[in-house]
């Protein structure tokens, strides 16, 4: 009885909202205590109603076209800590969600309006969300840096060391080598020239480390090394697509270790599948032209 009650409650509410639009739109969460959260801040007496389910992320979206729209539920709910593929919800709100409703947050979570915004109530700042959209990266025209196939080759050793193949990281270290010696300094930018300097002598040093290391485990320490530089190097290059910058705890005895991915799902290079999905993302470097080389945030 009191499920049903429940029921033609909800559809009386739905019945009560006029000149009502429907609308699905995934909205991110993983649990009952999700659900209550998103569903409470998100409707609104006769003027919306919120339905999400927790297995497929998708919610309903009941509303009075005339008195509000979905930008405005979307923006409620990422008060309370839950992220859209429209709005983010702010980091310390999210921080503060109980354990269970901590989901892998997405990377879009802004759509291409630049007037959007979330506007942060009880002692958050106003924060524009639309810098944070996913930019076009592919633009056939774009100048590639001269360091791009220093990022490519250090990728492709990543990529070796998380299928502990020690044969193919030899072979692309010697390919990443290679890119450090052909790189003409007479054509970086200045900001790229000046961090070049300090860092090309290291660089050689940590590839040529590698090289010579007899078995994967050497190698992963000397990749450590290689990283740190590889980020400072990213900082200032201008390439076609954002970095993620990851962490690994558990390396070096607890000591930890980080590395540079094109993707965001974390694929650990120091473990591979002892422990692929150890780590966490901990930076976004976006230094594509379209940015002018100015976003790059920390998670």
């Amino acid at each position: 009885m009191m499920v049903i009650t429940v029921l033609l409650s909800s559809i009386n509410g739905i019945a009560q909202i006029k000149n009502a639009k429907i609308e699905s739109v995934k909205i991110y969460g993983n649990c009952g205590m999700c659900k209550s959260a998103i569903e409470k801040v998100g409707n609104i007496k006769n003027e919306v109603s919120v339905d999400w389910n927790k297995d497929t992320k998708v919610a309903i979206l009941r509303y009075d076209g005339e008195k509000t729209n979905m930008d405005e539920i979307l923006k409620r709910i990422a008060l309370v800590g839950y992220d859209s593929d429209k709005f983010r919800a702010p980091d310390d709100v999210y921080a503060k969600l109980a354990g269970c409703c901590q989901y892998d947050r997405p990377l879009k979570t802004v759509s291409g309006n630049k007037d959007a915004k979330v506007h942060m109530d009880a002692g958050h700042n106003n924060t524009d969300y639309s810098e944070m959209a996913e930019p076009a990266h592919k633009d056939a025209g774009q100048k590639q840096s001269q360091l791009k196939a220093v990022f490519d080759s250090y990728f492709l050793l990543k990529d070796a060391l998380i299928k502990a193949d020690a044969a193919t990281a030899s072979a692309k270290v010697a390919e990443l080598a290679a890119s450090i010696k052909a790189v003409d300094m007479n054509k970086l930018s200045a900001e790229e020239h000046k961090v070049w300097m300090k860092l090309m002598r290291d660089l050689t040093a940590n590839a040529e480390s590698i090289l010579k290391a007899a078995d994967v485990a050497k190698q992963r320490a000397g990749f450590a090394a290689l990283s740190v530089n590889i980020y400072t190097l990213a900082k200032v290059t201008k390439l076609d697509a954002p970095i993620y910058y990851q962490h690994c705890p558990m390396y070096n005895e607890g000591e930890g270790a980080n590395w540079l991915s094109k993707e965001n799902s974390v694929k650990n290079p120091y473990y591979g599948s002892q422990m692929l999905t150890c780590g966490s993302t901990v930076e976004i470097i976006n230094n594509s032209s379209e940015n002018n080389g100015k976003t790059s945030r920390e998670l």
